[in-house]
C-alpha cells in the first residue's frame, strides 16, 4: 500500500478546523460586534458634532437670533449692516461727498534724474518716515532708478501707510503714490533735502506734484439736504444709528430726493435662523433613532439599542429643551416637539411672539448660558477630542478589536499544532497499514 500523502494533509486539515471552530466562530462573532459598535460610535459622534457646529454656528461672530435688517428707498447709494440691538425707525440721508484717497504723480523723470544722495521725506497724517536715496541704490551705479525708489518705499520698514506704483503710458514712467487709508488727515506731503545737482528734474517733480485724487472726508447729512452734517474719514459710518453701521457708495447731486433708509425686524430672516435650529435638531434626532432602533419583523436592531450613552444624550436634550431660560422656553415662541422627538415651528405664534418680545427669543437662544450655551456645554461632555465619553468609548471598542486579533492569532497557532499532530498521526498510521499489508502478503 502506497502512503497517500495528499489524504493525510486532507485529514489533517478538517480535523484540525473541526478542533478550533467554535473559538473561531466566536472570536469572528465578537470581532464583527465590535466593528458595528465602532462604526455606530462613529456615526453618533459626528451626528452630535454636526449638530452642535450648526447650533453654535447661530451665534458666532456676534450674530443672533433676531435678525434686522435695512431697506433704501434708492439702489446703489449704500449698503448696512444692521445688528440685533438696531433701533426699527426711517432716517433720510443725503450724500454731499464720499472719502477718498490721496493719490499724487511724480511725472517727467527719468531713471538717471535721481542721484543716490540726500533723502526723500513722506508725511502722511502727522506721521513721517524718509528714504535713504543711497541706500535705495541697489545697483550700485550712483542713480537710483524709479523701480528702485519705488520698491524702497514700499519696503520701508516705517511706512507709515503709503503705496508706491509705476505707470506707464506713451514712453513715460510716473511714479504714483497712493495713501492706503482715505479721508482728509491722510494727505501725503513730499520733501527732499541733500539732493545731488543732478536731482533738479527730481526736486521739482516732488516739489510740484500731480494731484490725482484728494483726501478727503465723507459728507453725508442726516435729515436732507440741509440736514445735520456727518462726516468720516472713510465711506463706512459706523454704529451711525444704534445698531447700523453704513457704507455709502454714490453721491447726491443738489435737488435730489435724499435717500431713506428704513430699520426693522426682518421676520423671514429671523424665522430662517429658528429654522436652522430645528432642521439641524430634527436631524441629529432621526440619526438617533437609526443608531438605536429596536427592530421588528420589517426592520434590522440599530447597533446601540438600549444603548447607556446614547440614552443620557438623548435624555440630556430632551431636558435642555424643556428648560427655562430668563423665563423664556421654546413653546412661548410656537416650538413643539411631537411623539418622536421631532421639533416643528408655528409660524404665526412665532411671528406675534417676537413682535410682542423680540429681545426674549434672543435671551431664549444667545443669552450667556442659555439654551446653546447650555447644549455646547452638555454636548462637549460628548464630543470632546481628547477627554469626551464618545473618545473614550471608541478606545475601549478598539481595545477590545485589538484582544480578537490576538485571539485570532492564537487559535491559528493552535490550529497549526493540532494540523502537524493529526498529519503525523495519520502518516504513522498509513505507515502502519503498508507494513501490515506488506507482511501479509508474505504468506
Amino acid at each position: 500500500m502506497n502512503i497517500d500523502s495528499d489524504y493525510a494533509r486532507s485529514m489533517a486539515e478538517q480535523l484540525a478546523s473541526y478542533d478550533v471552530q467554535p473559538g473561531l466562530a466566536r472570536v469572528r462573532r465578537n470581532e464583527a460586534n465590535y466593528r458595528a459598535q465602532l462604526d455606530a460610535v462613529t456615526k453618533l459622534e459626528s451626528a452630535l458634532r454636526t449638530f452642535r457646529s450648526a447650533v453654535t454656528g447661530l451665534k458666532s461672530g456676534g450674530k443672533t437670533m433676531l435678525v434686522n435688517s435695512a431697506s433704501f428707498s434708492q439702489e446703489g447709494y449704500a449698503t448696512a449692516n444692521v445688528k440685533a440691538n438696531a433701533v426699527p425707525g426711517n432716517y433720510q440721508f443725503f450724500v454731499e461727498q464720499l472719502a477718498s484717497q490721496h493719490q499724487i504723480a511724480l511725472q517727467g523723470l527719468q531713471d538717471g534724474d535721481i542721484e543716490a544722495t540726500g533723502s526723500l521725506q513722506i508725511d502722511l497724517g502727522g506721521e513721517s518716515f524718509s528714504i535713504d536715496l543711497s541706500a535705495a541704490d541697489s545697483s550700485g551705479d550712483g542713480v537710483v532708478s524709479l523701480a528702485e525708489l519705488s520698491a524702497a518705499i514700499n519696503g520701508a520698514s516705517d511706512n507709515a501707510g503709503v503705496q508706491a506704483t509705476l505707470v506707464r503710458s506713451n514712453g513715460e514712467v510716473s511714479l504714483v503714490l497712493t495713501s492706503e487709508n482715505s479721508g482728509a488727515s491722510n494727505a501725503i506731503g513730499l520733501s527732499l533735502s541733500g539732493a545731488g545737482p543732478g536731482s533738479a528734474n527730481f526736486a521739482d517733480a516732488v516739489a510740484n506734484p500731480l494731484e490725482l485724487s484728494a483726501a478727503r472726508d465723507a459728507r453725508v447729512r442726516l435729515g436732507g439736504e440741509t440736514g445735520l452734517l456727518l462726516t468720516s474719514s472713510s465711506n463706512t459710518f459706523d454704529e451711525l444709528i444704534d445698531g447700523v453701521s453704513l457704507t455709502f457708495n454714490r453721491t447726491h447731486s443738489a435737488g435730489d430726493t435724499p435717500l431713506t433708509v428704513e430699520v426693522g425686524q426682518d421676520s423671514e430672516a429671523t424665522q430662517a435662523q429658528v429654522k436652522t435650529f430645528i432642521d439641524a435638531y430634527n436631524s441629529l434626532v432621526a440619526s438617533l433613532k437609526g443608531l438605536t432602533a429596536s427592530g421588528g419583523e420589517n426592520s434590522t436592531r440599530g447597533p446601540l439599542a438600549g444603548d447607556s450613552s446614547v440614552r443620557a444624550i438623548q435624555e440630556m436634550l430632551n431636558r435642555t429643551l424643556r428648560n427655562e431660560f430668563d423665563g423664556m422656553r421654546l413653546m412661548d415662541f410656537g416650538i413643539s416637539a411631537d411623539r418622536n422627538g421631532r421639533l416643528s415651528l408655528d409660524s404665526s405664534r412665532f411671528d406675534a411672539a417676537v413682535a410682542a418680545n423680540p429681545e426674549g427669543l434672543n435671551k431664549l437662544f444667545s443669552g450667556k448660558d442659555n439654551l446653546i450655551d447650555s447644549l455646547d456645554k452638555s454636548l462637549h461632555l460628548y464630543t470632546n477630542v481628547t477627554t469626551g465619553v464618545l473618545k473614550n468609548r471608541k478606545e475601549s471598542i478598539n481595545l477590545m478589536l485589538r484582544r480578537t486579533d490576538q485571539q485570532m492569532s492564537t487559535l491559528e497557532q493552535q490550529y497549526d499544532r493540532y494540523y502537524n499532530r493529526y498529519l503525523k498521526q495519520y502518516t504513522n498510521m498509513m505507515q502502519m497499514m503498508a507494513a501490515m499489508q506488506q507482511t501479509q502478503g508474505m504468506f
